[in-house]
């Protein structure tokens, strides 16, 4: 049994990148501007009324501290573009392996669609919700109330008894204790790596008809 543990979502790539490129464009504008208002204001100068020795060497300290940003920046943008570079090559060794993917989703396959649960601690009420890909409850039901690890398996019926096509299917876990507070909760789900998709800016796996994203896979089993 794997353990199950909550996880966070991620910035996309393409707006971290966008974010980076505006912030570096926004340092050189202010990087050029500075150098040009010091250079007039050197230009300028009252010979009879020298700029003050501390006054200088504080701008020229702020200067510094624009250059070494606009050089940060432009490291930590060539760091990312090497891990983007890395990143597929990198995925294709989750190929044929099977991965524990945390993101809530699982693939109903053969009328079949595994999950596992944990609790936090005991619970006085827990309940199961399947969604659709569009969102929809397609599926509910109650669920164990003691603390730890669950299995969850669902025969791909909705509510009324009939059968669903296969597909990507959401499960959240909802439980309270006596008190009506909520208790800490996390879903995963197993599958087998059959394709690794790198048309995107981000490598998906393909675990049956469900693309899963790295960062969601919290354990490979061999």
């Amino acid at each position: 049994m794997t353990t199950v543990a909550p996880t966070t979502s991620t910035t996309s790539t393409t707006s971290s990148s966008s974010t980076q490129d505006a912030a570096t464009a926004q340092l050189s504008g202010n990087f050029n501007t500075f150098l040009t208002l010091l250079t007039t204001q050197l230009q300028n100068q009252d010979p009879m009324n020298p700029m003050d020795s501390d006054q200088f060497t504080q701008e020229l300290v702020e200067f510094s501290g624009v250059e070494q940003q606009i050089n940060t920046n432009d490291n930590l943008q060539t760091l990312i573009s090497l891990q983007q570079s890395n990143a597929g090559p990198n995925a294709m060794n989750y190929l044929g392996k099977t991965v524990t993917v945390t993101n809530g989703s699982a693939n109903l396959s053969d009328s079949e669609a595994d999950w596992s649960y944990a609790l936090g601690s005991n619970a006085a009420s827990t309940t199961l919700t399947v969604t659709n890909s569009a969102g929809n409850t397609v599926y509910s039901t109650t669920g164990e109330t003691a603390s730890g690890q669950h299995d969850f398996s669902w025969n791909g019926e909705d509510s009324s008894g009939n059968q669903l096509p296969d597909g990507v299917y959401q499960l959240a876990v909802t439980s309270k204790d006596s008190s009506g507070n909520a208790v800490t909760t996390a879903v995963a789900s197993k599958g087998v790596v059959s394709e690794v998709n790198l048309t995107g800016t981000t490598p998906m796996l393909m675990v049956g008809n469900m693309a899963v994203p790295v960062s969601s896979v919290s354990a490979i089993d061999n």
